[in-house]
């Protein structure tokens, strides 16, 4: 089990990402994953939520708070199933 939590910096910038007009799809997914985890180490990333960080991550037009937020996102990811 996963037994991180996103910190409140990186909470301050996925809900200013939400909250954002400009902000794409991938970024507010990763977002939102983040503000879930906020306070709950018992859940982990979803796989499409870790799709849409590492998406995030790759775009070049994408600020530093946003790939901080989907970096958070990524290792909160549990173990992968097999």
């Amino acid at each position: 089990m996963n037994k991180k939590v996103t910190s409140e910096d990186i909470a301050s910038k996925a809900s200013a990402n939400l909250k954002s007009s400009s902000t794409g799809k991938a970024s507010k997914t990763a977002s939102a994953s983040a503000l879930a985890q906020a306070s709950s180490p018992e859940k982990e990333t979803s796989s499409a939520a870790a799709t849409a960080a590492s998406k995030v991550l790759r775009d070049g037009r994408t600020s530093a708070d946003s790939k901080s937020v989907a970096a958070s996102t990524l290792t909160q990811r549990g173990k992968k199933k097999s």
